[in-house]
């Protein structure tokens, strides 16, 4: 008997290990489907789709390295919007004053330079310059509690006034030569603004992904998919919400002001009008990247992929030959289809109209804690 039972708990040892190396299989084949769905990196499959089109269009132009390195290098400062603004948007709140930030660092910066102000404590004072917006807004969301969307837009429209005050709605010229080099200098063929870009993006996506403070942005802002404000449940957990609203708004300012300054630098141009056109491509950007890598979470390496993904676009267009407005039918209708698949990712009983959780509007009032 003793050895009838033997034989048969080897039989069952032997049986176990194949069900455990295919389930483990199965898992990682299952893993990997969810990886590589459309749903999960639909940029990664529009940026193959779009490459393969303009590459079959306009070969001639599209396909040279001089492209490349110059779409890489003119949409650094996009991206450094974009990836600045993931903050403030994965804790609910939306600025539409980000192109204006970006502009009145761009002229902050110039009209500081001509009046022969050191470059380092110019640059200083542009970065201050742009958490101080940011200060500003959140006394108006937080202390004011006028919703972010109405808040930011109205500081929108006085950024724009100030940046007009500052330069006489003229373009400062005659920046110092030395300048120019932040934003055009080279290192292995590649500009500055580019490496910038990389590095702000590396120290925003550590703070989100592996503090505590990225776990309270997300707990104040909630997922885009749930299409709802989340801080009073974050406040009901501990979070102050109020202060994590402060500082995302002033580390976005900050990066926006930074943006500003590089532009300057690329252009060796202080230009009063640069700064509301990076408002939709930015946007777009953010909200294409919330439906890419995280489950509908904003973040940062899904929002640099939506941005050269939109900007291979724009590029491919441009070089076709298409008229002038392209670009903005473009990002316009991208930035529909970001906020489209970020809805489609939703649980069917949130899609369910009159059934389960009804829908709110997001990026609200949160509420000073």
């Amino acid at each position: 008997m003793n050895t009838t039972e033997t034989a048969s708990s080897s039989e069952r040892v032997v049986e176990a290990g194949p069900s455990r190396d295919t389930a483990r299989k199965t898992r990682r084949t299952a893993g990997l489907r969810r990886a590589l769905a459309f749903r999960n990196v639909s940029a990664l499959y529009l940026l193959a789709l779009m490459t393969a089109v303009f590459a079959l269009w306009v070969p001639d132009t599209f396909l040279t390295s001089g492209t490349w390195r110059s779409l890489l290098s003119d949409q650094a400062v996009t991206c450094l919007v974009a990836v600045g603004l993931v903050i403030p948007t994965a804790a609910g709140v939306i600025d539409l004053a980000i192109g204006a930030e970006v502009g009145l660092g761009a002229i902050l910066v110039a009209r500081l330079l001509v009046g022969h102000v050191p470059a380092p404590i110019a640059i200083l004072l542009a970065l201050l310059a742009g958490a101080a917006v940011g200060l500003f807004s959140w006394l108006m969301i937080t202390r004011a509690r006028i919703p972010s969307f109405i808040a930011t837009l109205a500081i929108s429209s006085l950024l724009a006034a100030t940046t007009a005050w500052i330069s006489h709605s003229q373009q400062i010229v005659n920046l110092p030569t030395a300048y120019g080099k932040l934003g055009t200098g080279q290192l292995l063929g590649i500009t500055y603004p580019v490496y910038i870009t990389l590095a702000v993006a590396l120290l925003l996506w550590y703070l989100l992904e592996h503090t505590p403070t990225g776990r309270r942005i997300y707990a104040t802002g909630g997922k885009p998919d749930a299409m709802g404000g989340n801080s009073d449940a974050a406040a009901l957990a501990g979070v102050r919400v109020s202060r994590v609203v402060l500082g995302a708004l002033v580390t976005s300012g900050a990066v926006a002001g930074l943006a500003g300054l590089l532009l300057t630098s690329q252009l060796s141009t202080g230009d009063p009008t640069v700064g509301p056109g990076y408002l939709l491509p930015v946007i777009a950007a953010v909200f294409l990247g919330s439906t890419q890598f995280r489950g509908g979470r904003f973040n940062i390496w899904g929002t640099v992929l939506a941005a050269y993904t939109l900007a291979v676009g724009v590029k491919g267009l441009q070089l076709a030959g298409l008229p002038v407005w392209i670009p903005d039918l473009f990002n316009g209708t991208a930035l529909l289809a970001a906020v489209g698949l970020a809805a489609w990712r939703r649980t069917p009983t949130a899609r369910t109209s009159g059934r389960g959780r009804p829908w709110r509007p997001r990026f609200g009032t949160p509420q000073p804690k």
